[in-house]
């Protein structure tokens, strides 16, 4: 079968392969892959950025249809639709894991960088990790459940966005632009989006097509005066970072109320932020980081879509085949391109 592959350690280093059918093991399933999402972890894999041992198949983002069992399955029967968490290889002893946080467990490996992903035909999945999806739910909307769980996850489950917050997100890239509809759904009285010149032609009008209205360019205006204004002074509730710009992030600060939350979903890419510490500690600010999903989040993001308080497929502006990959993977890095579907 055709996949899409990580060659090796270095910038670049992908090509299409041949690769064997997988087939499941015990407790596992075979999953025919609908569509799979291209995330920005792909694009750090394909620079070098990010931990992945090659040679792997890309993508984690993955829908499909179950259409074989291996031995010891009980939950889930062929022709069941699913999406599925990437917290495979998890160990299951640590202390991270046996109080439930499998997503970050140090020895965790998941598709598309620490073992073969879904960017190809079939891909085999523990039945522990899946979940299934309504009968009335497209694939445009079954691909976009998790990165939408990362921004549902943030910000109602972990930051805890409440009816009446003031919200500003920095950065309106795909997990912005969630965000932003997550905070919506959550009964947000406002919710303000910060980007650059670059973002305004696609990034920016998609958010804007989406109802947003409070959108700030920050090469025309001032972000913490206008948040200023628009708060009679006191700030936002709640930053969500997801710009992961180390300009960018010391503006937050300046940005959140006293007694304020700021959100952490950017990453720097391993750059290192300089903050002013003492602003935080004066504002006695609540700083939150956050990374990967749990298993609560998972549900609640298939109703939120399914039921169109979420419209994530809509952020949908290239759908490919696997051939294509180059072509899009260049169209997100020179933001061409919003959120890439590739259909095997």
């Amino acid at each position: 079968m055709k996949a899409l592959v990580k060659t090796k350690k270095g910038i670049g280093h992908i090509e299409i392969r041949d690769v064997p059918e997988p087939q499941p093991g015990p407790g596992q399933v075979k999953i025919k892959v609908a569509a799979c999402g291209v995330c920005g972890t792909d694009i750090h894999v394909r620079h070098d950025t990010f931990p992945y041992w090659p040679p792997v198949i890309l993508g984690h983002e993955l829908a499909g249809t179950v259409v074989a069992r291996g031995p010891d399955c009980r939950y889930f029967d062929e022709g069941d639709r699913v999406v599925a968490e990437p917290h495979t290889q998890a160990c299951g002893h640590c202390h991270l894991c046996r109080t439930g946080n499998i997503q970050i467990c140090p020895e965790k490996r998941s598709p598309g960088w620490g073992i073969d992903g879904a960017m190809t035909e079939y891909i085999c999945y523990p039945e522990r990790l899946l979940h299934r999806i309504p009968d009335t739910m497209s694939w445009d909307q079954a691909v976009m459940v998790e990165p939408t769980a990362n921004a549902v996850g943030d910000l109602l489950e972990r930051t805890g966005v409440v009816a009446g917050d003031f919200v500003v997100i920095q950065g309106p890239g795909p997990i912005g632009l969630l965000a932003a509809m997550a905070a919506r759904a959550a009964g947000a009285r406002e919710v303000v989006i910060i980007g650059t010149p670059g973002d305004v032609p696609l990034r920016l009008a998609k958010a804007r097509e989406l109802g947003f209205t409070q959108l700030i360019d920050i090469g025309c205006t001032d972000p913490i005066q206008a948040v200023l204004e628009l708060t009679g002074g006191i700030g936002a509730d709640i930053v969500v970072e997801c710009s992961g710009a180390p300009k960018a992030i010391p503006i937050s600060v300046d940005l959140v109320r006293k007694m304020g939350k700021i959100c952490v979903v950017g990453l720097t890419g391993g750059q290192n932020v300089e903050l002013n510490w003492d602003k935080l500690l004066f504002k006695v600010v609540t700083v939150g980081f956050h990374l990967s999903t749990a298993y609560t989040y998972w549900d609640r993001t298939i109703h939120l879509i399914a039921s169109g308080l979420i419209p994530a497929e809509k952020l949908i502006t290239h759908r490919a085949g696997l051939d294509d990959w180059e072509q899009v993977f260049d169209d997100i890095e020179n933001l061409k391109a919003l959120k890439a579907v590739l259909i095997p």
